[in-house]
């Protein structure tokens, strides 16, 4: 059943494409805000976003949190729709549409050609914060979840490999062995810290446990590297504001506990400036 299930979600999927494609950067994004909204909470992850932001200790009304989930569905559908724009976005045609604060940032790292562990989440359109990367001239290798639909996933590889970044893992004990391979030879590593992970540690967010990556935490007490945040928000409906945080340097010996438990700091202040820009569908804490 599951596999007519996902050859159908990836029908859907392509008419879908090929109407954005037709219609034009901002109507297809326009198109796919309205889509999510009324799409979005009939899937099964809605009963996972209202558990998450029971998990919260932020005093949200009922009607901030219909507001910001409402919203949140809305930036999901945007993103669905701009996945056909994405070659725009590499080959300059929409790159106007990135303001970009702490370049400077990204070309000392250059300069220096010492990889580094750039973090982030799930923000709107979080895609374009590893495509400006590599755009940058950073040997970056990024970080995926291969998709569940294996009709759907081939072409979403296609799209990260040919729009996003070159070098792609795949998330999971092998992938970490590449991420280790890729790391020696001098490439920067791109991941998110923002979905659960079952090899990881618990560690607090938002005040309450939830497992946790700790590969840029491991990474630090290794190779003594540094950990630069990322941050992505959507402006004006069709426009985005990536921000390159100050690199954090941690000593060898810090705990890896502590190094972890502030990168989730971190993640809780990016997502409280936007709630309704984060992906709340991911089961966190589960």
């Amino acid at each position: 059943m599951k596999i007519i299930k996902y050859f159908f979600e990836f029908l859907f999927i392509i008419i879908f494409f090929s109407i954005f494609k037709i219609i034009g950067y901002k109507n297809a994004s326009n198109l796919g805000e309205k889509i999510g909204r009324i799409i979005g909470p009939i899937f099964r992850s809605s009963h996972i976003v209202l558990k998450n932001f029971k998990n919260l200790n932020d005093s949200y009304s009922h009607n901030e949190i219909k507001n910001i989930i409402k919203n949140m569905w809305g930036n999901y559908g945007r993103i669905f729709a701009e996945y056909m724009y994405l070659d725009k976005f590499r080959n300059d045609v929409l790159s106007s549409n990135i303001e970009i604060n702490g370049q400077k940032i990204l070309d000392e790292i250059k300069r220096e050609k010492e990889p580094v562990i750039f973090v982030s989440g799930h923000f709107n359109n979080f895609e374009l914060m590893a495509m400006h990367l590599e755009k940058s001239g950073i040997n970056l290798a990024a970080i995926y979840r291969p998709l569940n639909n294996k009709f759907l996933n081939p072409l979403m590889e296609k799209i990260r490999k040919n729009y996003i970044c070159t070098k792609q893992i795949k998330k999971g004990i092998a992938g970490t062995k590449e991420i280790l391979k890729y790391f020696k030879e001098g490439t920067s590593i791109a991941l998110m810290i923002d979905q659960r992970v079952s090899e990881g540690i618990r560690c607090d967010f938002f005040n309450k446990q939830a497992l946790t990556t700790t590969i840029p935490a491991q990474f630090v007490k290794k190779f003594n590297c540094k950990i630069v945040p990322l941050y992505i928000h959507r402006i004006q409906g069709h426009k985005f504001k990536l921000e390159v945080l100050d690199p954090l340097i941690f000593s060898k010996d810090e705990k890896i506990e502590v190094i972890t438990h502030k990168l989730n700091e971190i993640l809780e202040e990016m997502i409280r400036r936007n709630p309704e820009q984060w992906i709340w569908t991911h089961n966190r804490w589960k």
